[in-house]
């Protein structure tokens, strides 16, 4: 019987009550879901000392709930800062190699009392420029996944000869070493001679997609800042330095993305 039917003159299924266990953790801030199911699998995740083994898990709240034996508090409303990350940072909480990570700067750059956050994406570790984070899983995956279609401007400096047909090119997408990039929006900016900034926006946001593209064209990237992500510009934010943004920005964000 297809799963769609069921006997005539039966009971419907009862309404479910609260929600899986991964999306709770990620609203409440732990993790984005995808890092909560593997924080699960890991055996991390706990329900009243019990180790849980599926993300599938309905609840209707956090009660209980522990993480490396921590419990975990009630879910915040979604807040979100723009961080202007320095060139030499990691985007990682922590790195096995002892190399600085953008939670050293944030200790000193966040308002006192902000929530765990967790990056929007990733920056490499020599690009600079506006990195989001937020406390709330759900809305950090969102703003992620390239079927939101939430845009990402940078500024790269690159040195070599490209013409704006070249770069007008891009518009249709390119595959490169079997890897296809999408749809890339580029405009020569500022600077002489062979020294160029160069402006792009995309909205895949695929590793090192800026600096791959650009070494396809024959230039040499010596500097590359982001400086608008979705809504939200870099303006006059110093280096190193973070700013909560508008609840209000952040609820019309969120109802976009819906």
């Amino acid at each position: 019987m297809p799963r769609s039917e069921r006997p005539e003159g039966a009971a419907p299924p009862p309404a479910r009550s609260g929600e899986r266990i991964a999306k709770l953790l990620a609203r409440a801030g732990v993790a984005s879901r995808r890092e909560v199911e593997r924080m699960i699998a890991d055996g991390r995740v706990a329900i009243d000392g019990k180790v849980l083994n599926t993300p599938a898990r309905v609840l209707p709240n956090l009660k209980g709930v522990t993480v490396d034996g921590k419990p975990v508090a009630r879910a915040e409303h979604a807040r979100v800062f723009a961080f202007h990350k320095p060139s030499g940072l990691l985007t990682a909480e922590r790195d096995p190699k002892g190399r600085p990570t953008i939670y050293t700067a944030l200790r000193n750059s966040l308002p006192r009392g902000a929530p765990r956050v967790m990056p929007v994406g990733r920056l490499d570790m020599n690009t600079e420029g506006l990195l989001l984070l937020t406390n709330d899983g759900e809305l950090k995956r969102a703003l992620e996944l390239p079927s939101s279609n939430v845009p990402r401007t940078y500024r790269a400096r690159a040195f070599g000869d490209v013409t704006q047909s070249q770069l007008d090119d891009l518009i249709e997408g390119v595959e490169i070493d079997g890897v296809r990039y999408g749809k890339i929006e580029a405009d020569l900016d500022s600077g002489k001679g062979r020294n160029r900034w160069i402006v792009m926006t995309l909205t895949e946001g695929k590793n090192r997609e800026v600096r791959r593209v650009l070494e396809h064209l024959g230039l040499q990237v010596s500097r590359l800042l982001r400086v608008g992500y979705g809504p939200f510009n870099l303006g006059d934010l110093p280096r190193g330095a973070a700013a909560e943004i508008p609840q209000a920005q952040v609820e019309r964000l969120r109802k976009s993305l819906r």
